[in-house]
């Protein structure tokens, strides 16, 4: 049995999704287009389950509606179970008057009542049952509360009759009744779509609509898909009394809360206050006492296996590789999982109780001045972890232009894949203030985006932003173990690209770092091939950090493979010239890359943060564009920005400590 999962945004849906299928599930494309598709089982069961892109309605605006109207139009599939979140449910319940009109089986998920009783209200399913004349069981996705239940009826949906709800009055319904015979599928459906003088419909319709549908305009006065939406309406204010009991009308935790969060002189304040407490307690306070105990650890682990790999007379290259490659490679990246992990239940945090939300909608006045939006904040959040899923959630955007511009300047965000460099140079040159320095490059982010925004306003888009409508959800308490989840998934994929990914590209460094052009082991670094390589590039990076480092130059490039290769590529490079370890030992007074200082660093850091970003952000770029010409555009406008940047932060910078 195939079940569609329908509902508006917001509602929890994926919540349930995750609820029923546990980790049965899997995630795809729709033929044609590059928004996720999700399926899966139903835990315990053979129910096959789909979840459809969120919407408010059946008359579609954005590809994620369409997606939706068209699947459930012309698929197979046996159920709708349709979420509602009991909070707005008058919103709700309007989605579900168009599903009934499908002619399906329908099952109402009835999600979020415990946040409705502590506002003082109440839903009675069995009367809402009775009305709809569907069954309705009440969930708490977040809880898995009723989740046995909802399963329940899914397997036994067979005992239900058909819902043969009717809302409209007589005029209407008798005009679906005349219209129905002449259409093949979805017969009150597209009745009703012909009479809304739907394009799509209206052409497909028999000769005789045209007049069913003047002589309806004459007694209603007025467009009849107004007309159709009113009945809507209607139909769910008049019954609403019957199911929805009130017992107290005094203002909510959530409006006292955006009282203040959404305050037209606190608001950006606060957002500042917030992002700040962010970086302090991820890079600041828990950097500070981290990152020296997992140095010491992957020494020690290092330490060990040089003397265990000596002590069996181990080929002098195989321990090289091993303790000097890989071991310090992958160890330099993972030293900063802790910083990540406050970083990603932070943002978790944010969004889950929604607050991100309203930030977005409150900065759409500011960004639609610089030519974006809203939605365009989004992708930026999300970033914040990963520039891949962000340019991904680009696509929302209905407005073309600024989905691509939204797509070209996501990967500015600082990722999770940039806080290693960050926090390496933050700590050394910085030392207690390096939150601060973090932060900074968090919101000098910030403006070159809105910089940018304004130069596409003029040259591409000029005022074609679209207007952000968005539902703002109630407050709510993080969910611990959808935080839990929702880090540990971040985290482990992170571990994952250190496995793979940093693993390959450290052995890769080592060889290049180990031999010279003759394959010759052993060689002083600095007539390794790598070196020879970086020795010619350095010239060009030059203004980027004021020295003509190969070692620098080198570790900037390979970012693009993987951003927190900067950091494993310096490390095994810091180690085989100087027999450091890895971190601050980087920057020894006797290590190559020992000519840094605060301004460079700073510099290095802004190249780092705004040149192309890594390869799968790229690839995301070029699937989201759709263009491998628009790509490379992206890349290029990306990278000289950061190389004109850093050179100017590093130039000033330098002439101001000199004049200090």
């Amino acid at each position: 049995m195939r079940v569609c999962l329908v509902g508006n945004q917001n509602s929890g849906k994926t919540s349930l999704f995750n609820a029923l299928t546990g980790m049965n599930q899997k995630v795809g494309n729709w033929p044609g287009v590059t928004i996720d598709r999700k399926e899966g089982i139903v835990k315990g069961t053979d129910l096959e389950i789909i979840d459809l892109p969120g919407v408010y309605s059946l008359n579609p605006f954005t590809s994620e509606e369409k997606i939706t109207r068209d699947f459930l139009l012309n698929e197979q599939y046996d159920v709708i179970l349709n979420i509602i979140d009991s909070t707005s449910i008058e919103r709700s319940l309007y989605l579900t008057t168009q599903l009934i009109d499908l002619g399906k089986r329908v099952v109402i998920a009835l999600n979020m009542c415990d946040l409705l009783k502590k506002k003082g209200f109440h839903v009675h399913e069995d009367i809402l049952s009775e009305v709809l004349k569907m069954p309705v069981i009440k969930v708490s996705a977040l809880k898995n509360e009723g989740i046995d239940k909802l399963i329940k009826t899914l397997e036994s949906i067979d005992k239900y009759q058909l819902s043969n709800l009717k809302i409209f009055d007589d005029s209407i319904e008798k005009a679906v009744t005349e219209l129905s015979p002449n259409i093949d599928v979805n017969k009150r459906y597209n009745a009703l779509k012909i009479l809304e003088e739907d394009n799509l419909y209206l052409k497909k319709a028999h000769p005789e609509a045209e007049q069913i549908i003047k002589s309806l305009t004459k007694i209603y006065n007025k467009g009849l898909d107004e007309v159709i939406a009113d009945e809507r309406y209607n139909f769910i204010v008049k019954n609403k009394n019957l199911f929805f009991h009130s017992d107290r009308q005094e203002e909510t935790i959530s409006d006292k809360l955006d009282k203040v969060f959404l305050n037209k002189y606190a608001a950006i304040p606060i957002f500042v206050v917030i992002m700040t407490l962010v970086y302090f307690l991820s890079v600041g306070l828990v950097g500070n006492f981290t990152t020296g105990l997992i140095e010491s650890l992957f020494d020690l682990i290092k330490t060990s296996l040089r003397s265990g790999l000596e002590s069996i007379s181990a080929w002098p290259w195989l321990i090289s590789l091993i303790c000097d490659g890989i071991i310090t490679g992958i160890g330099a990246v993972l030293n900063f999982i802790p910083q990540l992990i406050i970083l990603f239940i932070c943002i978790s945090v944010l969004e889950t109780c929604g607050y991100m939300s309203r930030i977005s909608f409150f900065l759409d006045r500011l960004f639609r001045k610089f030519g974006l939006s809203g939605k365009s904040i989004i992708p930026f959040i999300v970033g914040s972890g990963c520039s891949v899923p962000g340019i991904m959630t680009a696509r929302t955007i209905e407005n073309e232009k600024e989905k691509k511009v939204t797509i070209l300047l996501t990967p500015f965000i600082p990722c999770s894949a940039k806080l290693p460099v960050i926090t390496l140079f933050t700590t050394f040159f910085f030392g207690s203030l390096a939150w601060l320095a973090s932060v900074s490059l968090y919101f000098l982010a910030i403006i070159i985006i809105l910089l940018s925004a304004i130069l596409f306003k003029k040259v591409y888009m000029k005022d074609e932003t679209e207007h952000y409508i968005l539902e703002l959800p109630e407050y709510k308490k993080p969910s611990l173990r959808y935080v839990t989840r929702d880090v540990a998934e971040k985290v482990w994929s992170f571990i994952k690209r250190a496995g793979t990914i940093i693993f390959v590209c450290s052995v890769i460094v080592w060889f290049l770092t180990s031999f010279s052009w003759t394959f010759q082991y052993g060689v002083d670094i600095e007539n390794s091939i790598l070196a020879s390589i970086g020795s010619i590039l350095a010239y060009i990076f030059y203004p980027v950090i004021g020295h003509l480092s190969w070692a620098a130059t080198v570790s900037a490039l390979l970012g693009i493979v993987a951003k927190e290769q900067i950091v494993s590529t310096m490390a095994v490079i810091a180690g085989l010239a100087d027999n450091v370890s890895n971190g601050s030992l980087i920057f020894a007074d006797s290590g190559i890359f020992s000519f840094f200082n605060g301004v460079n660093g700073y510099a290095f850091m802004v190249f780092c943060l705004f040149s192309a970003p890594c390869l799968g952000a790229i690839s995301a770029m070029r699937k989201e564009l759709n263009s491998r010409k628009a790509m490379f555009k992206a890349i290029a406008y990306q990278t000289l920005l950061a190389y004109v940047l850093a050179s100017l932060i590093n130039g000033i910078g330098t002439l101001v400590m000199l004049i200090i």
